[in-house]
């Protein structure tokens, strides 16, 4: 399994879908089990937990970036 791959999957879905971002925020282990369909080994679930988190507040940062670039 390709934790990259997955991180990616669970990002655009989740980043696609309001109720399952407030899923994600409330419990990722489940959100990220329910998205993949699979039951995964903590320390995976838990790789690919921290990747979507770090991947969702990146995505946000560089919109609100170019959100401010285009105020100037």
């Amino acid at each position: 399994m390709d934790i990259k791959e997955q991180i990616t999957s669970v990002v655009e879905k989740v980043t696609k879908d309001a109720g399952l971002m407030e899923e994600f925020k409330k419990d990722p282990v489940k959100a990220v089990e329910k998205v993949l369909g699979v039951d995964l080994p903590d320390d995976i679930v838990n790789k690919v937990v921290d990747g979507v988190k770090a991947k969702i507040t990146v995505d946000k940062a560089s919109d609100a970036l170019g959100a401010i670039k285009k105020l100037f």
